[in-house]
């Protein structure tokens, strides 16, 4: 069987690069050259605190996998073979991946299935290799304006959107951003286009707070102001809905208390540990807490807010890196510079 490289999650800290096979394309299956895979926080957090998602005892009901897994699931790239059964794609065609893996496949609310899992944490491959098979549903046409740089966006980018969109936020109201990384810089484009009057950017970083900036967001930084007295100050009360986006636990709380009486907190990120908040501010000020998990039919909506200049990878990208790289470049370098935001990963 010819072989091909690939970055394998063993156990925390533990991801090496090796020869795998290469993956063999099914009847229902297209095969893809993958051009570029970004570094997501939950690849983050499975390198730091894993496993979360990834297999170690028990194999994965759906994909009959467990550690190693290959990692990767921000992945796009060319079909380069389809199977006999596909109906929908050509080889030649260029396309980004929905990840999910779902008991009966990307139908009804997906996204809360039970066993939930994704391409390059539950099995089937990643995009942290130079090919992957996946189902035709899985797969989006991107236009003719979506490189591929781009095209590595559209999974982020669509969480952030489905974050606004399960949110109550409607047009004209304002918002806070708890945690300027890929998917808080992603949720305050989406704000952006979603029609934002206001949107408050909490973030230490100079440099992404520099980005936050360009996107229009007005910084609030928290090691010069009281971030929740700052922003109720400005928005007389607090905002219509306030996303936290960085599984910092003290953070929890303060995201929660900028909202404003009757408002709501988005909780997007994924934790390694419980956080702790006062359950009153939720009573006492009638606020609802919701969280989101990935997205459900909404890549297309995505592709084509990006045709329109949204989730730009000029903002966006600001690392790209060979897999041979992927551990001291890649993983390493999100945790020691806080400069980094999106890291592409090529596989040749």
């Amino acid at each position: 069987m010819p072989k091909m490289k690939a970055a394998r999650w063993y156990d925390k800290k533990d991801i090496r690069v090796e020869e795998v096979e290469v993956p063999v394309t099914g009847k229902g299956h297209i095969k893809i050259e993958v051009k570029y895979c970004g570094i997501c926080g939950s690849d983050l957090h499975e390198y730091l605190g894993g496993p979360i998602f990834i297999q170690v005892g028990p194999p994965h009901p759906y994909k009959g996998e467990k550690a190693p897994i290959t990692m990767g699931h921000e992945f796009c790239g060319e079909v380069i073979e389809v199977g006999s059964e596909i109906t929908k794609f050509k080889i030649g065609d260029r396309v980004t991946v929905e990840p999910i893996f779902a008991k009966n496949g990307l139908k009804g609310k997906y996204n809360l299935d039970e066993n939930l899992t994704f391409i390059g944490l539950g099995g089937g491959g990643g995009g942290f290799s130079e090919y992957v098979v996946v189902n035709e549903d899985q797969a989006h046409k991107l236009p003719e304006k979506v490189d591929y740089e781009q095209g590595a966006l559209t999974e982020p980018a669509s969480v952030a959107l489905y974050a606004v969109r399960q949110s109550k936020f409607k047009v004209g109201d304002t918002a806070a951003v708890f945690g300027c990384g890929p998917i808080g810089l992603l949720i305050i484009d989406a704000l952006r286009a979603s029609g934002a009057t206001e949107i408050y950017a909490v973030e230490l970083s100079p440099e992404r707070q520099e980005i936050a900036a360009k996107l229009g967001a007005v910084i609030v930084d928290p090691s010069k102001v009281d971030a929740v007295k700052d922003i109720k100050e400005r928005t007389g009360g607090g905002v219509n809905v306030s996303f936290e986006v960085t599984g910092v636990p003290a953070v929890l709380q303060q995201a929660l208390e900028s909202a404003e009486n009757d408002g709501e907190l988005i909780v997007v990120s994924i934790w390694e540990t419980q956080a702790p908040i006062q359950p009153n501010e939720i009573v006492i000020k009638e606020k609802t807490m919701k969280g989101i998990i990935a997205y459900r039919d909404i890549f297309p909506n995505t592709l084509k807010l990006m045709e329109q200049g949204y989730f730009s990878k000029d903002l966006m990208v600001t690392k790209h890196i060979k897999i041979d790289d992927i551990v001291k470049e890649g993983f390493e370098a999100l945790v020691k510079e806080k400069s980094q935001v999106k890291i592409l990963v090529s596989p040749k």
